[in-house]
């Protein structure tokens, strides 16, 4: 039977007025539906967890929501508390982080977000709710994408005569040019100079880009997306990187999907296609759909942290739980 916490902890500190929003696309969201606020909020939850919680609570939405930034205002516990205090908040179903695709064709771009609910939901109401539009459109960052940082690009030299030197066989190939001249730069080539602004742990140079631009080109030529690019090269990294393009050539090489029979006589759909959140586990950040992370962790996260003291209640717990805050819901409604 779950009971509740009594500490004489301090609460969690007001929000200061100067609290740091997030940049566009990051950042807390608030999930509909949420309960009124009251003095019982949280009151299930361990002291740590409850102090983290109240002030996240009343973070307004659009607040950074890292690590280090909430460690700096919550001066009782560092980082490592910190973290373990959202991977809690996660399992009682307090948050989700997720990721959006946002922008079109080549200008797509990953936004990031966690959502927010005071009221604890079950891992069926976070999927359900990540699933629908209303969800996407709000991870969604509503001002227009900033312009992309692309590594300069090299410049070959100039023709001395006065005549215009005849296309190179390269620039006027139906391949892939993301280097040559004034050519824009090609959907592989993009993809992977992007891969720094979204884990900076992969940043490349022009020349990275330019030498691995052939093997990106193949995962595109066999009819991927470069959001399923992004996703294969960024998924499961390991904590520190010495050689980005080291790591992401044997990924490039080793992971490349197979080629699949053109099917002409299949009409071709022209609708727009609907795009879905990726969770992103609260501890590691693995991203996936909303049911294969449940309680907001991966697989092996889940497992370590229902293997850290704090085993996953059994549905016992859980059907007393429900049952006594609806009680406590019950005795706050106005007679």
């Amino acid at each position: 039977m779950a009971t509740q916490h009594h500490s004489s902890a301090l609460p969690a500190p007001a929000v200061p007025a100067a609290y740091p929003m997030a940049k566009p696309g990051y950042g807390k969201r608030s999930a509909p539906g949420q309960q009124a606020r009251n003095r019982h909020d949280f009151a299930l939850l361990p002291t740590r967890e409850r102090y983290v919680a109240g002030f996240v609570d009343h973070l307004p939405d659009g607040a950074a929501m890292s690590v280090k930034q909430l460690a700096k205002q919550l001066p009782l516990y560092g980082q490592q508390a910190i973290s373990t205090s959202l991977n809690a908040l996660s399992v009682a179903g307090h948050l989700r982080r997720v990721r959006c695709a946002v922008g079109a064709g080549d200008e797509t771009r990953w936004a990031f977000r966690t959502f927010w609910s005071r009221t604890a939901r079950d891992n069926e109401w976070w999927n359900s709710y990540l699933a629908t539009e209303t969800a996407t459109r709000t991870a969604a960052p509503a001002e227009p994408p900033a312009p992309t940082a692309v590594p300069p690009q090299r410049t070959p030299p100039q023709p001395t005569d006065t005549e215009p030197s005849p296309p190179s066989r390269e620039a006027t190939s139906a391949g892939h040019t993301g280097t040559t001249g004034d050519t824009a730069p090609s959907p592989a080539y993009l993809t992977l100079a992007r891969l720094g602004r979204n884990d900076h742990r992969l940043g490349l140079s022009a020349d990275d880009c330019t030498t691995l631009e052939p093997l990106a080109a193949q995962w595109l030529d066999r009819g991927v997306t470069t959001d399923y690019l992004t996703n294969t090269l960024t998924a499961g990294l390991p904590a520190q990187i010495d050689s980005p393009a080291g790591l992401l050539r044997r990924r490039l090489i080793d992971k490349l999907p197979p080629r699949l029979p053109d099917t002409p006589s299949t009409p071709a759909d022209t609708r727009t296609p609907t795009r879905r959140l990726l969770v992103e586990c609260t501890d590691c950040g693995r991203p996936g759909p909303p049911e294969a992370l449940p309680d907001g962790l991966c697989h092996p996260c889940h497992t370590a942290h229902s293997a850290d003291g704090r085993p996953s209640p059994d549905p016992t717990q859980i059907a007393a739980v429900k049952a006594h805050m609806a009680n406590l819901r019950d005795l706050l409604k106005p007679v």
